[in-house]
């Protein structure tokens, strides 16, 4: 009996792009460029007010 194909779906998806994973140099330097800021910073707004993606636009906002 053959194994059934899994189809690639998107799942999960919109949940990782809500997030910011201050861990990851190619998610900080996105943002970082995105916002026109550091990545020091960017790692500063993660540490400060947690990794979800609209905290942390807001907070390098100001």
């Amino acid at each position: 009996m053959a194994a059934a194909k899994k189809s690639k779906t998107a799942r999960g998806r919109k949940q990782d792009r809500a997030r910011v994973a201050g861990g990851q140099d190619y998610e900080v330097q996105y943002e970082a460029k995105k916002r026109r800021k550091s990545a020091s910073a960017v790692k500063k707004a993660v540490k400060k007010v947690g990794n979800t993606r609209k905290r942390v636009e807001r907070r390098l906002g100001r």
